[in-house]
């Protein structure tokens, strides 16, 4: 029987927690694993039941990145053999970056490339103090092209000209510095801290982090001339929701509102 390349439970609270199960090769990458994930996501993201998904692996390292065997694989391929293999993971980011939940991502050890990519794509990132991180693809002579777009929102335009063309591996610190990640924790704290995360994200409501999210995405980069409207009407939508409700008059009530679990 094949060992799984990850692992996804849902627990009591609504928290779907996915582990990459590949130590034995740090975790990395390939067009299985890829799919697979793709798959998941999809599919939390429209199962009731997930109030967040949170993203971990096995082992010594979060994730090297591409897997050497699927890399050699890949330079026999011709260039639209390429370009539908690198579809998939630009697909895998896109899902994950834009899922309708709250993503946390818990980070030890080396995480290069793609392995960056899914920290930079999940909504939270904590990272323990032994985390590196590395944008490896010009020593290679490539370029991180599926993971820089949602990179670059993380930690910018002018950290990303320094990582991205150095391809140095810069610690958990340094990561906090530039926007990578939100905190840095020892490594016998990291899974206490996120379960920490993970009860502030189920005190909200659900249908407002999915809006939450949403804004978010529409709003970043856009001029405020162009969001004055959108944003009253959301406001004005979310107030007279059946969830918008309950939340204003629990608190008015001092009392939990109905989606909070006791």
């Amino acid at each position: 029987m094949l060992k799984p390349l990850f692992l996804e439970q849902v627990d009591d609270d609504g928290v779907a927690w996915v582990t990459l199960t590949r130590p034995e090769v740090h975790n990395a990458f390939d067009d299985t694993l890829i799919a697979g994930l793709r798959a998941v996501l999809g599919g939390f993201a429209s199962d009731q039941r997930v109030r967040a998904v949170v993203l971990g692996a096995q082992g010594r390292s979060f994730s090297a990145g591409a897997d050497l065997n699927w890399m050699q694989r890949m330079a026999g391929y011709s260039e639209r053999e390429n370009l539908d293999d690198a579809r998939a993971l630009v697909d895998l980011m896109r899902t994950l970056y834009e899922l309708p939940k709250p993503t946390l991502a818990l980070v030890q050890g080396p995480t290069y490339g793609g392995g960056v990519g899914l920290v930079a794509c999940c909504d939270i990132a904590i990272a323990a103090q032994t985390a590196n991180f590395c944008f490896s693809e010009v020593r290679l002579g490539l370029v991180p092209a599926a993971i820089g777009p949602y990179v670059i929102a993380a930690i910018g335009e002018r950290a990303a000209r320094r990582y991205f063309l150095t391809a140095e591996t810069f610690s958990a610190h340094e990561a906090l510095r530039i926007g990578l990640v939100h905190d840095v924790v020892p490594d016998e704290a990291l899974r206490d801290i996120g379960r920490r995360v993970i009860k502030a994200l189920l005190r909200g409501g659900p249908n407002a982090q999915v809006a939450a999210k949403d804004l978010i995405l529409t709003i970043s980069g856009r001029p405020l001339d162009d969001l004055a409207e959108e944003t009253a009407k959301l406001i004005a939508r979310l107030r007279v929701s059946e969830e918008g409700r309950e939340g204003i008059a629990a608190f008015l009530e001092k009392r939990k509102p109905g989606w909070l679990k006791d």
